[in-house]
């Protein structure tokens, strides 16, 4: 394929704004985890240089590849040491839990917001980057919030579980990856994921019609 039609492939597919998009979504993300820790007192993050927007820091190579050819992968996940947190720890653990889906359903709200007050944005090869960052954030937020061990949907719900039915919960955590596997190549997790993120979609979309009044 000559080298002016593989761009132009690259740049109608989408294919050259994927990993700008994932980093933005995973990067968010895991900072926000890190950001509301150290907020509760824990350090950990902060000295492991984990407090930044460098998504180098971020990352799990593997994980990235994975999410960018299959839809299906990780990041690397923010330490975590709950003897730090100030206060009450179960609810320190929901409000950490919370923060990264939270944080990509906001950055999903900004882009939302950005292209309805920017036209210059809906147009040319902004599009398909704003396009992307918006998908992506709005499926990290709803797939994280799943109720699956490790993600932090299980936290969220062991929060709202008596202590002793929350622990033997935790217990899970072991056959996670396992059982988000079996998810995905069954197909399950698809039709869970995509009518769940189309309401959360919705939801946003809505509030910055509302807000900007539809420009």
């Amino acid at each position: 394929m000559p080298l002016n039609n593989l761009i132009s492939h690259f740049l109608s597919s989408g294919l050259l704004f994927r990993v700008p998009a994932l980093l933005l979504a995973l990067t968010f993300h895991e900072l926000a985890h890190g950001y509301v820790a150290y907020r509760l007192g824990d350090p950990t993050a902060k000295l492991q240089g984990r407090l930044t927007l460098n998504p180098l820091k971020h990352i799990d190579p593997l994980g990235l590849l994975a999410l960018w050819l299959v839809g299906f992968g990780w990041a690397k996940p923010v330490p975590v040491n709950p003897l730090y947190f100030r206060g009450d720890r179960r609810r320190g653990l929901l409000l950490v839990s919370l923060a990264g889906p939270l944080a990509n359903f906001l950055l999903a709200f900004i882009t939302a917001l950005l292209l309805m007050v920017f036209p210059s944005l809906r147009t040319g090869i902004f599009l398909p980057f704003m396009r992307l960052l918006f998908i992506y954030n709005i499926f990290f937020g709803v797939f994280n919030l799943l109720p699956i061990p490790p993600l932090d949907g299980s936290k969220v719900l062991q929060y709202f579980l008596p202590p002793s039915t929350a622990y033997q919960y935790s217990q899970l955590e072991q056959y996670g990856p396992l059982i988000l596997m079996l998810l995905v190549f069954t197909r399950t997790l698809s039709r869970i994921l995509y009518p769940l993120a189309g309401i959360a979609a919705n939801i946003i979309t809505t509030i910055v019609v509302l807000l900007t009044g539809g420009f």
